[in-house]
């Protein structure tokens, strides 16, 4: 059942990945080869590349981190000279972004019994609606049935807003009135998500501002609602963050992690910012995984997470 979340390394994939950056490229990440190439090396390179990354969101920790390494390579003469520098830099930043328990995301597991859910939660207005339509989109592209839950019951129009969606991508909508019961609604979906043989469900759950407590218990009994009709679900609470927001999202994030267990992060609008960085800051503040990225606002703009492609990406010239 996990195979639907395997990453499809074709060029589609990479090609969403480049668009997704192009803005971070250009504006900040493309530079480091050229720095890198015709420099010495020397303490004045080590400076203009430490505020690049600074700059792009990348943060201060992981920056010194990967310099330190970097510079401690050349000094020890592993690294002599720029390309041999620029390969270890990215080297350096993929290992940031990945590691070993995060390929268990996407490892084939035929013992799941559907449907396999997906609980998304998130703040209003990161994108989270529109996460979903392409998540559903992604997953009956690759040949599943899927079935969405409209949770939100906050939100005025929330339900409208994803059954609309739900009729583009072509998938069934399960919701109740708006202000019924959250819990409720995903109860039902799950029944209707079994009984209609879907391989997927994901459920949508109010954009509740983080300090809220009241709507954060709310989502913490729609994950034991979910989880009292599966032991093993949800298997993926998904949270959605919007790239654009930078390290302002940080704090909404650690708040839902806290609370849900969050076990993976879709980052929403990364074709908006020129501070691609925050991937780096968000992998390593949240020690949670990025699973997908949202590259442009059509269906078909997703693309999963794959730590060298985004480097490689990331850090190829500018245009």
């Amino acid at each position: 059942m996990f195979s639907l979340f395997k990453r499809n390394r074709d060029d589609v994939n990479r090609k969403q990945t480049d668009a997704g950056v192009k803005r971070s490229r250009e504006g900040w990440f493309g530079r480091i080869r050229s720095l890198l190439s015709s420099s010495s090396l020397d303490d004045s390179v080590w400076d203009e590349i430490e505020e690049v990354l600074v700059s792009a969101d990348v943060g201060v920790a992981t920056t010194l981190t990967v310099l330190d390494e970097l510079r401690a390579e050349v000094r020890s003469g592993r690294v002599s000279d720029g390309d041999g520098a620029f390969r270890r830099l990215k080297d350096l930043l993929a290992a940031e972004l990945a590691a070993e328990s995060d390929a268990d995301a996407w490892l084939d597991d035929d013992g799941i019994a559907p449907p396999y859910v997906i609980l998304m939660c998130g703040v209003n207005g990161v994108g989270k609606t529109t996460s979903i339509a392409k998540l559903a989109h992604h997953f009956t592209g690759a040949g599943k049935k899927v079935v969405l839950g409209a949770a939100d019951t906050f939100r005025a129009a929330a339900e409208e807003q994803l059954e609309i969606l739900g009729e583009r991508v072509g998938v069934d909508v399960i919701s109740h009135q708006p202000g019924a019961d959250p819990g409720a609604v995903a109860y039902d979906a799950w029944q209707a998500a079994r009984a209609r043989g879907a391989d997927v469900l994901i459920v949508d759950t109010a954009g509740r501002l983080h300090t809220r407590h009241n709507l954060m218990d709310e989502l913490r009994k729609v994950r034991r609602v979910i989880n009292g009709l599966d032991a093993a679900a949800p298997h993926q609470v998904l949270l959605t963050l919007d790239a654009t927001t930078g390290h302002n999202g940080l704090t909404q994030a650690q708040a839902f992690t806290s609370a849900v267990g969050c076990t993976g992060i879709f980052l929403a609008k990364l074709d908006g910012t020129a501070r691609g960085g925050i991937v780096l800051s968000i992998r390593r503040e949240l020690g949670v995984p990025i699973l997908f990225i949202g590259t442009g606002e059509g269906l078909d703009d997703i693309a999963p997470f794959d730590p060298d492609e985004f480097v490689d990406a990331l850090l190829a010239p500018a245009a």
